[in-house]
């Protein structure tokens, strides 16, 4: 490791331990890295046009940004919770159940926990603190875990930017995406039947049976989303970009035609909205393009893989123990950080090792995810404080028990890799 890698890396915690947004950290000091070796900052331009060149898939973030903000200025969502009240709502800890169904579904259509979480979470929240029969903490926790299914669940942002960096199929990645995300839909419906049973949290009144049939043809336009975007990409029929692009026309044709519920300045107020969020997402792609090529110059992640090889380790002893570094690593990094900078170090590890790739990527981004509900930088926390008032000390208390089943599913996931490759091996996927 050379001097001015060091530097690189001090600069790095030294402006992020500051309070500095972690994309303009990495940039400054992918800049500290270059002047110190005398290459020069045109250098990270070259390195910041020839990556977004090559990079075409990155054109998916924005487009499932501009389809995820969509369906959640219409009445898809109204729409969409009211068929899940009709589906789920009669049993015990029935919004609860109404929250988790309804995050798996809307996961669907925005490939963003953040837009699940302040879009169609907050509407449940206020539902479940206005029916009297659940604490408000325990609501905006519920939200919080649930939000993280959003980008397991195809389409997904991060699985796009896992693909950039790994070059693994998105495709196969979606699909690998499916099974996890109903396995950590089921451990939160359980867990929160568990806790209305312990806490005698009082059932909601159900919705007749005869009305079901209504509500779901209501919602059905909104539902065709995922099963569009998917067929799109394994029918043959779009790349994954183009389905993203197709996504977002069908989010805009159903709110703006269909359902009639989008007006011309709501639509301008979204496009503003998705470009500042692209924008974010593309400062942390920028600074992750140039300080991965300064990895690379160091030749870090071949050391790495070279050192674990040497260490005669075993692939699930390494699977574990990277997870574990992420999780820690989730406490105080976001999400994009840790899949652009931090997971490329083990990709030649896993290489070596004989992991599939698409297992190693599905695993690690639902971790990813469990960082986003995890204390002290959980940014879901944050961003559920913001939209609703509700004290952060409140939100997680209740949450740790929905963090605890999630972490297990994830222990499940890294020692059954059937519940991620499942559907992959059966559209043909033969890693």
């Amino acid at each position: 490791m050379s001097l001015e890698f060091v530097l690189c890396l001090a600069a790095l915690f030294c402006l992020a331990g500051i309070g500095m947004p972690i994309a303009y950290a990495i940039l400054l000091a992918s800049f500290v890295y270059l002047t110190a070796a005398g290459q020069g900052v045109g250098v990270a331009g070259k390195v910041l046009m020839d990556g977004l060149y090559q990079s075409f898939i990155l054109l998916a973030v924005p487009l499932f940004i501009v389809a995820a903000n969509i369906m959640n200025a219409g009445t898809i969502s109204d729409r969409l919770l009211r068929f899940c009240v009709g589906l789920v709502g009669r049993f015990k800890g029935g919004l609860g159940h109404v929250n988790v169904v309804a995050s798996l579904i809307f996961s669907g259509m925005s490939g963003s926990a953040v837009a699940d979480a302040a879009g169609i979470g907050k509407i449940i929240i206020e539902m479940m603190t206005k029916s009297g029969h659940y604490t408000r903490g325990y609501a905006a926790a519920i939200t919080a875990a649930s939000a993280t299914i959003g980008p397991i669940i195809p389409p997904s942002i991060p699985m796009v930017l896992y693909a950039l960096v790994s070059n693994t199929s998105i495709g196969y990645l979606f699909l690998g995406g499916i099974g996890p995300g109903l396995f950590m839909g089921v451990v939160l419906m359980a867990m929160n039947w568990w806790i209305s049973h312990r806490r005698g949290f009082l059932t909601e009144d159900a919705v007749p049976l005869s009305e079901l049939p209504g509500l779901t043809l209501n919602a059905f336009p909104a539902l065709l989303m995922p099963a569009i975007l998917l067929y799109g990409i394994y029918g043959g029929v779009t790349t994954p970009t183009e389905a993203a692009a197709v996504a977002a026309f069908y989010a805009l044709i159903l709110a703006a035609l269909f359902y009639r519920a989008l007006s011309l300045g709501a639509f301008y107020r979204i496009l503003v909205d998705s470009a500042r969020s692209s924008a974010a997402v593309g400062l942390v792609i920028g600074g992750a393009l140039i300080l991965n090529y300064i990895v690379a110059s160091e030749n870090i992640p071949d050391l790495v893989a070279s050192r674990l090889v040497g260490l005669d380790i075993s692939p699930l002893a390494f699977l574990i123990g990277v997870n574990i570094l992420l999780l820690l690593l989730g406490c105080v990094l976001d999400a994009s950080t840790i899949i652009l900078v931090i997971i490329p170090l083990f990709l030649p590890s896993c290489r070596e090792l004989g992991i599939d790739l698409v297992h190693f990527g599905v695993v690690a981004i639902v971790n990813c995810m469990i960082g986003l509900i995890t204390p002290p930088y959980g940014i879901l926390l944050f961003v559920i404080n913001a939209v609703t008032r509700i004290p952060l000390g409140e939100i997680i208390r209740e949450v740790l028990p929905f963090l605890v089943v999630l972490v297990l599913a994830l222990l499940a996931m890294i020692l059954v890799p059937g519940i991620v490759l499942f559907l992959p091996r059966l559209m043909g996927y033969q890693g």
